[in-house]
This record gives structure tokens, sequence and C-alpha cells, in this order.
């Protein structure tokens, strides 16, 4: 099951809608095959993990493990356990129960109708873990949300503003923790700021020090205030606008929604609707403090410098205990769990 783990998590940021699974073929305790999912609407892992074994008959007196329920039902492509039972796999070692009501079971229930012996609970924790972002989705209808900040040793995020230079970027980070993030970036699905971030900073949101697809640009602006020379509006990524006044789009790839009433609620509405699992929120004070204060946040990553400024922008604040943490050069990270 570990190695089933260690599969999956090769498929983090491909995936969506899915979620990551990996399956590992053991007969007479010898690994015989395995796979993972790689990408949506490819084969899922268990199929790559059949299709693996040189010698289909091993299969009929072999153990299938696999770190996630396989499905029952017909999407891109049809349901794994068809698989299964086709090949007479006699027993599958299960790791988490799949939370979407199209499979919740079904799929164990199949299997051991058909006289397939089933273990459930195999490192389930690690395996929930894993896949939090495919079980927030469906257990609570929204986008498992990550919030991410840089904070100086003296718990400002930024310098006040009179006291920037507007041609240059006031970097907190050093260059590998700033590699990291769009390393992050790649493993979500949406990235998300406030207007006003995009007026002070003009960023990008996309991946520069990663290869990887660029995530979803979602910028929260009430009141369109977002400047139409701003590099989201003009580059060949797609942006989304929330706001309180309009509905349409002003080309193929800039789209401005209107939420009514505007708020944190009605945007996490849209996202599950439109099926984004996931959002990393790189936004200012007041952006972050708005999901903080909302308690609509599931992890946080804070990266702390050694640089001190002495006055600016103060860095939010949480009250849950720090989980984990690692240095990187000379900045730490800090990983907290709502």
């Amino acid at each position: 099951m570990q190695r089933c783990l260690y599969l999956a998590q090769k498929g983090l940021g491909n995936t969506y809608p899915n979620p990551l699974v990996g399956a590992v073929l053991v007969y007479k305790d010898r690994i015989i095959g395995e796979g993972w999912h790689k990408k949506a609407g490819e084969a899922h892992a268990e199929i790559n993990a059949i299709n693996s074994v040189q010698d289909k008959s091993l299969l009929s007196q072999s153990k299938l493990y696999v770190n996630l329920e396989p499905c029952s039902h017909y999407g891109k492509t049809p349901p794994c356990i068809l698989s299964i039972k086709e090949y007479k796999i006699p027993k599958v070692v299960i790791g988490s129960v799949d939370p979407n009501p199209r499979v919740e079971g079904r799929g164990i229930e199949a299997l051991e109708s058909w006289g397939c012996k089933v273990q459930i609970g195999i490192l389930k924790k690690e395996a929930d873990y894993l896949n939090r972002r495919f079980f927030t989705f469906h257990q609570k209808k929204r986008p498992y949300i990550i919030l991410k900040w840089a904070q100086t040793q003296d718990k400002f995020i930024a310098p006040n503003q009179e006291h920037r230079k507007k041609s240059e970027i006031f970097w907190i980070s050093n260059l590998y923790a700033r590699q990291k993030t769009h390393l992050w970036r790649k493993e979500e699905e949406a990235i998300l700021i406030g207007v006003q971030t995009l007026i002070d900073d003009n960023p990008r949101l996309t991946l520069r020090h990663w290869d990887g697809k660029n995530p979803v640009r979602l910028i929260l602006d009430p009141n369109n205030r977002a400047p139409e020379n701003s590099t989201l509006y003009k580059d060949n990524e797609t942006a989304y606008f929330f706001n309180n006044k309009k509905n349409n789009r002003s080309n193929e790839l800039n789209k401005f929604i209107l939420l009514k009433p505007f708020g944190i609620k009605a945007l996490l509405n849209y996202c599950y609707d439109n099926e984004l699992q996931s959002i990393i929120v790189e936004g200012g004070k007041r952006t972050l403090d708005y999901f903080i204060d909302s308690d609509l946040w599931d992890e946080a990553r804070v990266i702390t410098s050694q640089k001190k400024i002495h006055s600016g922008i103060k860095a939010p604040r949480l009250d849950n205990q720090i989980t984990v943490s690692e240095k990187i050069q000379s900045n730490q990270l800090d990983y907290y769990f709502n």
C-alpha cells in the first residue's frame, strides 16, 4: 500500500477532477505489475497495473492493492471493476472508500457479489490525506483551500506602499522558496488573489520556475478595479474576475463572473459547480484574512525569512498549531492544518 501511495502521488496536478490513485499487483509476495492514474481521460491506475503484467494468467492468483476504491461507473473510461472481474483477481486490498456519490461503496459491493475478497482501510489515514482535495470537494461541496504567504522575521508581508519602488517586486522569500511555490501552483487547480494585489504587484500567477500546467487564475474584484493593462488581461492564460456588477467575457480567456451576493461562499459554490477541486490563495492580508475569519481554509503554508523591515503590512495570524516545519536554505516553511 505504501507503494500505491508513492505511485499515486506522481499524478498530482494532472488528474483533476479525478483522484490520485496507484495500484500494485502481487503474486506470491512479489510485485508483478503496477501503475498509476496519470491524467484525466486516460486509463486508471488499476488498468495500467493490469496492462503492465506480462503473464496475465497470474492475475487469477494475485492480490490487487489500490489506495482508493476501484470505480464502478462509466465516465471517460469503463469501470475498473469490470477488468478485475474479467481477469478473476481474487482479492483486492483498498486504502480508502471513494466519497464520490457515483461510487461510494458500490465498487466494493460489486466485487464482493462476484466472489472477490475485499479488505478495506489499509493505511487509511495516509490514503485519505493523499486525496484530501478530492475528499474535501465531495464531502464539503467546495474546493480544498490552501493559504500561502511569505513573511519577514518581524511578521510583515510587505512594506508600506509609500516605501516600495514602483518598478520592483519586494521579495521576502529566497529563490529556492519561490521555486517551491511554483511547484505548489502546478499541483493545484486554481490560484486566487484579491484585486489590490493585482493593482500593486501586477503578478502573472503562472509557472516560471517549474514545468507543468498553469493553474486557473481567480481574482476577487467586487468593483471591477482590475487595470486593463495588467498582465492577466493581456497574456494567453485563463483569468476569472469575480465581481458584483457584470457577467460576461472580454475575450476567450478573460471571464467576468457575477456573484450575488458577493462573497467567499458564492465564489466557492461557483468553483464546486465548475469542478475546481483546489485553490491556492496567494493574496494580500485582506484576502487571506477573509478566508481565515470565515474559517474557510484547510491548509496554510507560511514562509518566514530572516529579513526585518520594522514596519509595513502585518502578516495574517493563525491560532492553529504548526504541524510540520522545514528549512528552505535561510527560510523556514511552516505547515498549518485547520
